[in-house]
């Protein structure tokens, strides 16, 4: 069995920047579901909004099964905006993926941060995500949403991405997962 962090939000939270930098510091693979889905878009097209959402479940599933195949010792970093609950297919998933041991970063910021950081970085994303006009639809999501709770959880406001220290979030990690890291490497800034 293995250990994960799951890196949860809202879209436009910050959970990849995040994720990518705790990765770095304590030497862990880091999947993101996006990832597998923009891959589906290059092959298949970009879809209308149900079937975006149906291929992001089936991209998280791609992730867990991967995980699945990785060698027992090797602990994860995974991201994604796992939902609202119940949260049945996460933890199908974490099972299926070998995953015994969880922490979960929470990443939060209002619904008027989100929104304009979505909007700001559509034109930077790949075409098959939805368009500017979700923006609206994330700015009233906040106050609904809430950690998975899976495992400890540490919630962390991301409205100033620059003011996180993510040596003291990788800190955290490393000591709910019972990492065995000699170190925990400073982020390479730019």
């Amino acid at each position: 069995m293995r250990r994960a962090l799951l890196v949860n939000g809202l879209p436009a939270s910050g959970k990849t920047t995040l994720g990518l930098e705790i990765a770095a510091a304590l030497a862990l693979p880091f999947l993101s579901r996006d990832t597998v889905k923009e891959q589906l878009f290059d092959v298949f097209g970009t879809p209308d909004r149900e079937t975006n959402r149906s291929w992001g479940k089936a991209s998280l599933e791609i992730v867990w099964s991967v995980i699945r195949d990785f060698p027992e010792e090797v602990d994860v970093i995974v991201e994604a905006w796992f939902g609202m609950p119940p949260h049945d297919d996460v933890v199908a998933g974490l099972e299926r993926a070998r995953i015994d041991t969880v922490a979960e970063l929470w990443c939060f910021a209002s619904g008027d941060v989100l929104a304009a950081r979505y909007t700001e970085r559509v034109s930077k994303r790949h075409p098959g995500h939805p368009d500017a006009s979700y923006a609206r639809e994330l700015a009233l999501l906040p106050p609904r949403v809430a950690a998975m709770g899976l495992g400890p959880v540490l919630s962390v406001d991301t409205s100033d991405l620059a003011r996180v220290n993510v040596a003291e979030l990788a800190g955290w990690v490393a000591k709910e997962l019972q990492l065995l890291r000699p170190s925990i490497r400073e982020p390479q800034s730019g």
